[in-house]
């Protein structure tokens, strides 16, 4: 076939043609890649072929060089390192050939390059590809669309490519694109593309900033281009300015003052809200940073050290100048706005929480007056925007400052859900849960009468509103929950604030879950929602109404299964599915095991019938349905042993399931709940259970994320199965050891948190087998099954060092090496008391016991309790 027709057939409105040219495409790619990547390349660089086939030939080519799937897009830049080198550079030659020649904007050579780049710079190839593009775009001589798309090409690169691979070259990359946004370029394009590649190379040019030269410079290049008169121009500019605030703060003393204050607020006065959004983003991105630094400053000083970097209080100075302007935002709402169109009035809304949050007490003078004269103001656009700039600053001050106002303004809130406009409306019910959320005793103790009664009413309004309220009641419910007394030896509450609607508000709840329009404006999912928090937060005289809801809903899930799987709308059905799923877990979390055991019949034949459509079960619903099986196995525990046959085909297929992770990781913790619950009787299962956990252990291709949840379900069989564990000890214990020595690069904040969930998981696994081998002996006895262990404790004991003198390590780090310290203790006995008593360990027990969490504070002093009774052994045996 002729490859340009092809192409051309890429575009075309004939379904078959279209389909019949990507099926060739496939093939061709398929068949013979190298040849297949040659003609492209030849299609894109010929100036006589026309600009469809062109463009189309170089996104064919790009699509098999990078993928937006990080998985795929390596498999295509190792396949392309593999290729011979000289159809590599044939193809990086012709694609260079290829710059300013395309008319289409944006053209796609400058993609492939990039694309090229990444594949290639990594692996210490194609350096020269900088130096290649810094000298057409610095070139007088280049034609302007040669320039401009040169710059396009270095933005591209510096976008998609981990941006320590171009540090080195960051003083030649910051030339190319200054030297194309200097004032003097006439040429717009030019100055765009260089102030958009400008924007993806900040990330690496901290050096470069560092230098108050070349800071001055680019400071002054970025300035000119956000107060250019060109739109696209000025809001890449103030893009720049907005990235430049996130990453160098600590820089822009100098420029505040005189242009990046004034430039951002002229953005915010601008009629054009692309413009404007950039000049709220600008405050936004202050009010983060400055957050971060108050962070940073407290726990300096609970360190008695100086903060490495100290807040210039920016957002605190600007607040008689900003709120203005943000509160006219507010004022700028469209009967009919879009929810998911991202406006001046939504940004100036997520600001002001921002500033309320970042300069706390300080933002309430600038608000009040506007507040109270305009919260029953005639013109709709200023009653919004008045009971949204209350919900905004309810976050960050502190409660004595807002709760005078809050309590005068309660009555016109509640009045308000009954506003003509759905707008204000939707506004009052998202202010109501926040007061309820963060100021609840206002509306418990003065209100709830009212703020109920309005709150159940709002439930028939609008999609939109109804799902506000959904979430003013999840706030309610959990906030009286709270409040309610709590008699000594009762796990919850006899009685609570709202136990005289509970019953009035489930059901009308209920109802909102199947109104005809509930699948819009998320109200589906925030009833189902709502039903499940409050059930979770309810008090011991509604466990009769909790009961009735755990038929429902167990019968509207048998309903959903006998809906035909043709259905048209898949995405709802299957929403739908997860949604009963979620749901049926909250209430079983309440249920007592009697009463659960009464229905876990319907409840698990439901559930294996959802996870028996076979290719038509997705991966969200078959996790779904995996977590309400875990949380029947938690609450009918041995008892699940009915029906693990029956269970067991599907359970084992989640396990194998490597391309949906999700599903892998709730199917790894299924087994683990499953070992807890049955105990001993797992161990006839547990030959099958382990070998598939160790075979994904060892699979490359298992999602990583997988393995942390492994090594600890390890402990729980260990812990089920006792003894019968030393089958599998070897091959688990050179597993966790192996684990346990994982270093990360500690600059990746991703892999610092792998690295601590992995350490979890082998703290939990030790933990579990030392608990199972331990077995039930008399204190001061150390069981022979441990001995297998005993080559191996030095090891344990070095990790735990190494957790504790980690800097990175996690609360949930802190809370299973303690709790594993304590349980060394207690098995072995005194002979390990002088490999315990570490400087180190000693300091994590003490981090322990000052943790701000109950259950890592009563870990860390059982386990320091544990470990003095050694050390007082030690003291006896020494004076006998």
């Amino acid at each position: 076939m002729d490859l340009t027709k092809v192409l051309e057939a890429t575009v075309s409105p004939d379904q078959n043609e279209l389909q019949s040219a990507q099926r060739y495409l496939e093939e061709a790619a398929q068949g013979n890649l190298p040849q297949f990547l040659a003609a492209l390349v030849n299609e894109l660089a010929d100036g006589g072929k026309s600009q469809v086939a062109r463009m189309a030939a170089g996104l064919q080519l790009k699509n098999q060089l990078t993928s937006k799937d990080p998985t795929v897009r390596m498999q295509y830049q190792q396949r392309w390192i593999s290729l011979s080198d000289e159809l590599k550079n044939h193809v990086k030659t012709r694609v260079i050939q290829t710059l300013g020649t395309e008319k289409a904007r944006p053209a796609i050579a400058p993609q492939c390059i990039a694309a090229i780049a990444c594949a290639e710079i990594p692996n210490r190839q194609w350096l020269e590809v900088v130096d290649i593009l810094q000298n057409i775009a610095v070139q007088p001589t280049s034609a302007d669309s040669l320039r401009e798309q040169a710059l396009e090409a270095i933005g591209y690169l510096c976008q998609d490519i981990e941006p320590e691979h171009l540090v080195d070259q960051s003083h030649k990359i910051l030339t190319a694109i200054v030297s194309g946004m200097k004032n003097e370029e006439p040429n717009l394009q030019i100055r765009i593309a260089a102030t958009n590649a400008l924007l993806n190379s900040l990330e690496f040019s901290k050096q470069n900033f560092e230098r108050e030269g070349e800071r001055n410079f680019i400071m002054q290049v970025v300035c000119q281009a956000s107060v250019a008169e060109d739109t696209q121009l000025k809001v890449a500019g103030l893009q720049n300015i907005v990235k430049i605030m996130s990453l160098y703060y600590q820089h822009m003393k100098a420029y505040m003052g005189n242009a990046l204050f004034p430039i951002c607020m002229e953005a915010m006065k601008s009629d054009v809200d692309e413009v404007v959004l950039q000049g709220i983003e600008f405050w936004s991105t202050i009010c983060d940073e400055e957050m971060d630094l108050a962070i940073e400053a407290a726990e300096a000083a609970e360190s008695n050290r100086k903060p490495e970097q100290s807040s210039m209080f920016y957002a605190k100075g600007a607040l008689e100048f900003i709120i203005p302007y943000l509160i006219d935002c507010l004022m700028k709402q469209e009967e009919f706005d879009d929810e998911d169109d991202w406006n001046p009035c939504k940004a100036g809304g997520v600001c002001l929480m921002l500033l309320a949050q970042c300069t706390e007490h300080h933002i309430v003078p600038h608000v009040l007056t506007f507040i109270k004269e305009n919260i029953k103001n005639p013109d709709w656009k200023r009653r919004d925007a008045a009971v949204m700039t209350l919900g905004a600053i309810l976050e960050g001050p502190d409660p004595k400052y807002l709760q005078e106002l809050t309590t005068e303004l309660m009555p016109s809130l509640i009045e308000l859900m009954q506003d003509h406009s759905v707008i204000v409306r939707d506004s009052v019910a998202w202010t109501l849960g926040r007061i309820c959320e963060i100021l609840p005793q206002i509306a418990i103790e003065r209100f709830l009468q009212p703020l109920v009664d309005a709150l159940l009413a709002g439930l028939d309004s609008e999609p939109r509103v109804a799902a506000n309220v959904c979430w003013a009641f999840n706030s309610l419910g959990e906030a009286a929950y709270d409040a309610a007394p709590v008699p000594d030896e009762e796990e919850e509450p006899p009685t609570y604030a709202l136990s005289m609607w509970f019953s009035q508000i489930l059901s009308k709840l209920l109802e909102v879950t199947v109104r005809p329009e509930a699948n819009q404006g998320n109200l589906r999912s925030a009833a189902y929602e709502a039903i499940m928090e409050l059930i979770k937060n309810s008090a011991k005289d509604c466990y009769e109404i909790v009961q009735k809801t755990t038929l429902i809903i167990l019968e509207r899930l048998q309903q959903v299964l006998m809906i035909d799987k043709s259905m048209s709308d898949r995405s709802q059905y299957n929403d739908l599915q997860s949604l009963l799923c979620a749901t049926l877990q909250s209430v079983l979390r309440k249920v007592n095991p009697l009463d659960a055991l009464q229905i876990a019949n319907p409840i698990m034949n439901a559930l294996l019938q959802m996870l028996s459509f076979g290719d038509n079960v997705t991966g969200g619903v078959q996790e779904d349905a995996l977590m309400a099986i875990g949380t029947l196995v938690e609450v009918v525990g041995e008892q699940f042993v009915t029906y693990i046959e029956a269970f067991k085909p599907y359970l084992l297929e989640a396990l194998k399931n490597k391309a949906e992770y999700q599903v892998c990781v709730a199917a790894v913790g299924l087994v683990g709940d499953i070992a807890r619950a049955l105990g001993s009787n797992i161990v006839s299962y547990s030959d099958l259970f382990m070998r598939i956990l160790l075979e994904n252990l060892a699979d490359v291709t298992v999602h990583r994320s997988v393995k942390p949840h492994i090594l600890s379900v390890f402990g729980d069989i260990a812990l089920a199965i006792g003894p019968n564990f030393k089958t599998y000890f070897d091959v688990v214990i050179a597993t966790l050891n192996q684990a346990s020595a994982t270093t990360v690069d500690k600059n990746d904040y991703d892999m610092v948190d792998y690295l601590n969930e992995l350490r979890e998981g082998c703290l939990e696994a030790y933990t579990g087998i030392i608990q199972g081998l331990k077995g039930e002996v008399p204190e001061g006895t150390v069981n022979a099954d441990l001995t297998v262990l005993n080559h191996h404790i030095m090891h344990i004991i070095q990790f735990i060092e190494l957790v504790a003198t980690d800097q990175d390590h996690s609360e949930s780090n802190v809370s299973s090496a303690c709790g594993l310290v304590g349980d060394i203790c207690s098995a072995f006995g005194a002979q390990v008391h002088p490999y315990l008593e570490k400087q180190a360990i000693n300091e994590l027990l003490q981090e322990g016991r000052r943790s701000k969490t109950h259950k890592t504070k009563q870990v860390a002093t059982w386990a320091t309790k544990e470990l003095r009774k050694l050390k007082q052994q030690q003291v006896s045996y020494i004076v006998i």
